[in-house]
């Protein structure tokens, strides 16, 4: 993720650069600093598509509990912030409390679920920061997959981080009943 700190921009601005730049991915901080987001190299696509397929699977097979997000998907916290993690979920009744303009839009609330891959050119200490964001903005659950350390940093709502070496699986908990995530792919 770039940065542009000397680039402070309203949500106008931000649509702007936005629809003039279809081709790439962005995010805002609550500061409104606008974030490029690079595109993943192979391998690290190959992982978030892994990941994705598992969840999405759990997602349809439990859609009365909530909708599941890709990495396209940018959510408008209520800190002000534009965020897309790379696989998201929101409970049903939150999702449905949305005007369909809102669900077609950037989705005004935090997912209750977030995680998080980090690719080669990530930074460890931004992708924690924005980990704390998302819980600071009413997300119960969110795992940080870290495949260069081979650690897992699992943040729940009002505990300490847990971090995790190489586990091979992960629980969803009372957030995603049921729902397994095999990490095996992750770490090879």
């Amino acid at each position: 993720m770039l940065t542009i700190n000397a680039l402070t921009i309203n949500d106008e601005q931000f649509e702007i650069v936005v629809k003039n730049n279809p081709d790439l991915n962005f995010e805002q901080t609550s500061a409104g600093e606008l974030v490029i987001v690079p595109p993943t190299g192979g391998t690290s696509g190959r992982k978030n598509f892994n990941l994705t397929k598992q969840f999405g699977n759990w997602v349809d097979e439990h859609l009365e509990l909530g909708e599941g997000f890709d990495s396209s998907t940018l959510f408008r916290l209520p800190n002000g912030a534009k965020r897309s993690p790379d696989v998201s979920w929101v409970r049903r009744d939150r999702w449905e409390s949305l005007s369909s303009k809102q669900q077609d839009g950037y989705v005004p609330l935090c997912p209750d679920f977030v995680l998080e891959l980090r690719s080669p050119t990530d930074n460890l200490d931004e992708l924690q920061a924005k980990m704390l964001e998302y819980m600071g903005n009413g997300a119960i659950l969110g795992w940080l997959i870290d495949p260069q350390n081979a650690l897992v940093y699992i943040y729940r709502q009002g505990m300490v981080i847990e971090t995790v070496d190489s586990p091979s699986t992960l629980f969803g908990e009372d957030v995603l009943p049921g729902f397994s995530l095999n990490l095996q792919r992750i770490w090879n």
